[in-house]
């Protein structure tokens, strides 16, 4: 599932219209629908920390959608390469 697929399905889940929920994070109605319709890539992180506070989703799940990582980790990159190749490393054994 896409981010904007998993968006649109949450919010239509929570009954929130797309006018007040575009309203709600900040920008127009028109662009958050090409996102949801995968017409745009993910927005910027800011307005994907709001849609995730608005429809109780993690940030981490909603990033992952966006294909990219959360804000903590790209000031951390150089740790979180780290971190990960040691863990391919162990799994690989």
């Amino acid at each position: 599932m896409s981010f904007g697929e998993r968006i649109r399905g949450r919010r239509i889940e929570l009954d929130i219209g797309l006018n007040d929920f575009a309203d709600r994070i900040g920008c127009s109605p028109a662009y958050w629908s090409r996102i949801e319709r995968d017409k745009e890539k993910p927005p910027r992180d800011e307005l994907i920390e709001r849609a995730a506070a608005i429809l109780g989703l993690t940030l981490d799940e909603l990033f992952i959608r966006a294909e990219r990582l959360p804000p903590d980790m790209q000031r951390e990159l150089g740790r979180v390469v780290i971190a990960y190749r040691r863990f391919r490393a162990v799994g690989q054994r």
